[in-house]
């Protein structure tokens, strides 16, 4: 189903402009027929953050903005699904057009700006389907426009607590002006103090939703030697390594789309995201779990996430290029590489690679 799914959808909507192809495809989610997925091989099963997730495989937020399809995809095989980003307010984001392939490159620039239906309209959606169970994160942002951005944050803690298998606190996001200055020390104690207050206030009624920081590829060492010390003090959960970059890597064969202004994201992310998962897992020295995105586009490329420090991995630009075979894809060859080299669990190659790959050259 999938395959022929992938087959007949993925060459039609390369015609049409990426934004538009999204909402096709979106749309053709919500027609498909009932999924009887398989499920999955229990080496594959993951523990972090004190949920179980059933591989670890998901959907990265940006996808499903406004908690459209989650089941659907939970149905198509990923292990978990993140929301968002989800703002107080609805909002429109940036002027069209903002999302563009870079076809020979497999990459994505976007420019979207947080666009979304607001936190009370996503709100219903989750509330309507918490009986269906799955893993669904909540990543949540401030409203461009917003007097407070630390309120914002807060305010969505509160809201979405009940509903929330964790959250995702995104500074990270390059296409809203000032946004990742919350990542600078001073702002990001405040922030993280703040939000784990809001959490741990809701606990008792909503239970115990874990706090993610997902932060950007681009910051220098120092600043994240900061970011970490700042996450471990406030005792966060895990962190999401990274978001998309507004460096443009000298091998990019599209010079001329990639000066589009936004966020690089597929192929051309991944050796510098997985740069920065490893020096991220050995500064956490264990204290936290680590979700690994960008570039992740085969088996291959989610064992080496994994090598540098990912307990969990993340997807969305490879798909407009690979289909949602790939899902399948990945599995497999995980459980093959657990089969070959006698292992029974991932948690056994988390971070086989990271001091390794730490010492090799920085990525142009």
């Amino acid at each position: 189903m999938i395959r022929a799914f992938d087959n007949f959808s993925l060459p039609l909507l390369r015609w049409f402009d990426p934004e538009d192809a999204h909402r096709m495809a979106m749309q053709g989610l919500r027609l498909l027929p009932p999924i009887r997925q398989r499920a999955d091989d229990p080496k594959l099963a993951v523990r972090a953050f004190g949920l179980n997730f059933p591989n670890p495989i998901g959907m990265a937020a940006g996808f499903d903005k406004n908690a459209e399809v989650p089941d659907a995809l939970l149905k198509l095989g990923f292990g978990f699904v993140e929301v968002g980003t989800v703002t107080p307010r609805p909002q429109p984001g940036n002027p069209r057009p903002r999302v563009f392939r870079l076809e020979r490159d497999e990459g994505v620039i976007n420019r979207m700006g947080f666009n979304n239906d607001g936190a009370h309209v996503v709100l219903r959606r989750l509330a309507a389907r918490a009986h269906a169970g799955g893993i669904i994160g909540v990543n949540i942002g401030a409203n461009k426009d917003s007097a407070n951005r630390v309120a914002d944050y807060v305010r969505l803690i509160e809201i979405f607590a009940p509903v929330a298998s964790y959250f995702t606190v995104n500074v990270s996001s390059p296409n809203t002006p000032g946004l990742r200055n919350l990542q600078q020390a001073d702002a990001l104690n405040e922030l993280l103090a703040k939000v784990i207050d809001a959490r741990e206030r809701v606990r008792q009624n909503a239970g115990d939703t874990p706090v993610l920081l997902k932060i950007a590829p681009d910051l220098t060492l120092a600043e994240l030697d900061d970011v970490v010390q700042i996450a471990r003090s406030r005792r966060i959960d895990g962190m999401i390594v990274g978001n998309t970059t507004l460096a443009r890597p000298s091998s990019l064969r599209d010079q001329l789309r990639a000066k589009e202004q936004g966020g690089l994201s597929g192929r051309p992310l991944f050796r510098l995201s997985t740069r920065m998962v490893a020096e991220t897992y050995v500064r956490t020295e264990g204290a936290f779990p680590l979700i690994g995105v960008g570039g992740i586009d085969s088996g291959g490329a989610a064992l080496t996430k994994m090598r540098a420090g990912a307990t969990l991995i993340q997807l969305y630009s490879s798909l407009v290029y690979k289909g949602l075979g790939l899902v399948d894809d990945i599995k497999r060859d995980l459980m093959s590489t657990l089969l070959r080299t006698g292992r029974d669990s991932l948690s056994e190659i988390v971070g086989a690679d990271a001091a390794a790959i730490t010492a090799e050259d920085w990525p142009a």
